[in-house]
């Protein structure tokens, strides 16, 4: 039986092991068509720009559709959501394939259908990845996800490679072609095994411009979430420099053709694949911060190989290096981040975690093109270079760890709620206090821990939070915070931890003997 440390552990489960195998042929098909787009934006224009800018037209709906299609994913069926987005991802990759097999796809056409595929991807990521470890177990989340990252890596490895072998044979229309297939691939694997329906509840829907704002608020005010959105962000966007700039590596550096680029790509994917398969070990062994330090710096020394040196086998090994620190950089970040979101917001911590990575990653990829073309391309891999080397300065400021198990469980409400007439959903803003009456001679101690709840309030709903003393009653305090509808501030209720409780409980140990926390409930007049 395979270690619970062992990739191969959650393959055990039937569902996870269908969806990851048509998972890793769609990824198959999207790395087939990102590197056919843009070696033949190479032939049709000559421009190092373009190509660049295909990556970002593969990857800038992500940066703007991920976060309100991760509210979608949380707040809807994502069965229908998924199914969707695919059907509508077939009909564009046919019509790009028709369009360039009749000759009809010029640099425009190309760009807008792979745009179009882009935003159908956006809109199936997050519900996909947050749903696609449902049938897992949560403590092998871990090695569920990194058998993902191996699937999505090996793919990039295989599909540039067979994209470039059958570019060269039959063309660039043939290869959008297979990407249709394999996208009904995916379809199939989502009606066979849909995902998990959402648990019911009583609570008032959230709607998606208030969703949104939620996963925002979350991610501003949880430290965990927050620090590893900085940090891939300050990665994806200085690595992006490499793979966008990959098609002019092997044309101008390498003189390698469509062949050579392919297997640019697939020596990337290689080193990520096998950097997968012992990613459990190195976890076990080393802290996170370590991980991604020692990544940072073999990416930066591969990014400076392909700059200055002339040798095809020499780059190919450089590739196969960066790769591997690759996948254990984003590996980490978004094992990170989905350990680390409760269930209620996983979705938009996902969207959130692709809104950095790979919104960084589109404008990187054309901020990198523009670089090459007007200052060479050994000048943009340099600066990127040492833009990576300088993103470990965010160590300190913004250290990696993974949430514990009481940090996403759903704790159980202190108090009732009583009120007389419970207002409509939409009613509000509501205000709500909250009031301590202390032990003498501990002020001091109760406000440096009542301190600790603003987080937590913050990150759950509420807009504005403070403590006040009461003048005329110096052992008295009143914690005020304010929600914007009287439906986010039961969705805030339900949303604490079980770690918020342990922190409410540690404030009222402060309390003085026979007190109790007196809450009361406000709603604006109008």
């Amino acid at each position: 039986m395979p270690s619970p440390q062992s990739i191969w552990s959650p393959l055990r489960q039937p569902a996870f092991r269908g969806l990851w195998l048509c998972g890793a042929v769609f990824f198959v098909g999207a790395g087939m068509q990102t590197m056919a787009a843009a070696w033949l934006m190479v032939e049709l224009t000559g421009s190092s720009f373009l190509a660049a800018l295909v990556q970002t037209a593969v990857f800038l709906p992500m940066f703007l559709l991920a976060l309100p299609a991760g509210v979608l994913a949380d707040t809807t069926d994502r069965r229908r959501l998924i199914s969707g987005a695919l059907l509508a991802q077939v009909a564009a990759c046919a019509l790009l394939a028709v369009l360039v097999l009749a000759g009809w796809g010029g640099p425009a056409s190309v760009l807008f259908l792979v745009f179009v595929c882009g935003c159908c991807t956006a809109a199936i990521t997050p519900a996909w990845n947050s749903s696609v470890v449902d049938p897992v177990p949560r403590a092998e989340w871990p090695q569920a996800i990194t058998a993902i990252s191996i699937a999505y890596n090996a793919a990039r490895a295989i599909g540039p490679t067979l994209a470039g072998l059958l570019f060269v044979r039959l063309g660039a229309g043939w290869v959008f072609m297979v990407t249709v297939f394999t996208t009904l691939v995916m379809w199939e694997s989502i009606r066979r095994w849909p995902p998990k329906a959402h648990p019911p509840s009583t609570l008032p829907p959230e709607r998606l411009w208030g969703g949104t704002l939620s996963g925002l608020r979350f991610a501003w005010h949880s430290r965990l979430i927050l620090a590893q959105l900085v940090r891939v962000m300050a990665f994806s966007a200085a690595g992006s420099a490499l793979w966008a700039l990959l098609p002019v590596i092997a044309q101008r550096q390498l003189g390698t053709g469509a062949e050579g680029f392919g297997l640019l790509m697939g020596c990337l994917g290689s080193g990520a694949v096998a950097s997968g398969l012992v990613m459990g070990r190195l976890r076990a062994r080393f802290a996170l911060d370590g991980i991604v330090a020692t990544s940072c710096g073999v990416f930066a020394t591969a990014m400076l190989v392909a700059a200055f040196v002339r040798l095809p086998w020499l780059v190919y090994v450089a590739m196969a290096l960066g790769g591997a620190a690759w996948m254990a950089t984003m590996s980490t970040f978004n094992t990170a981040t989905q350990a680390s979101a409760p269930p209620w917001v996983r979705s938009r911590a996902v969207a959130l975690h692709i809104v950095s990575a790979l919104g960084a990653f589109a404008i990187g990829s054309a901020f990198w093109g523009a670089v090459s073309d007007l200052a060479g391309l050994t000048p943009a891999l340099v600066a990127a270079s040492a833009l990576m080397a300088a993103g470990l300065l965010l160590v300190r400021p913004f250290p990696l760890r993974v949430g514990a198990d009481h940090e996403v469980t759903q704790g159980t409400p202190w108090d009732e709620l009583f009120v007389d007439a419970e207002p409509s959903p939409e009613a509000g803003p509501v205000a709500v206090e909250v009031g301590y009456r202390i032990r003498p001679g501990e002020d001091k101690s109760f406000l440096d821990t009542i301190a600790r709840l603003k987080a937590p309030r913050r990150r759950d709903g509420a807009t504005f939070w403070r403590v006040y003393r009461d003048l005329g009653e110096p052992s008295r305090y009143v914690e005020r915070f304010i929600v914007r509808s009287w439906a986010d501030y039961l969705h805030q209720r339900a949303r604490a931890t079980v770690a918020d409780r342990a922190l409410e409980a540690e404030v009222r140990v402060f309390l003085a003997p026979g007190e109790r926390p007196m809450m009361s409930h406000y709603v604006a007049e109008r």
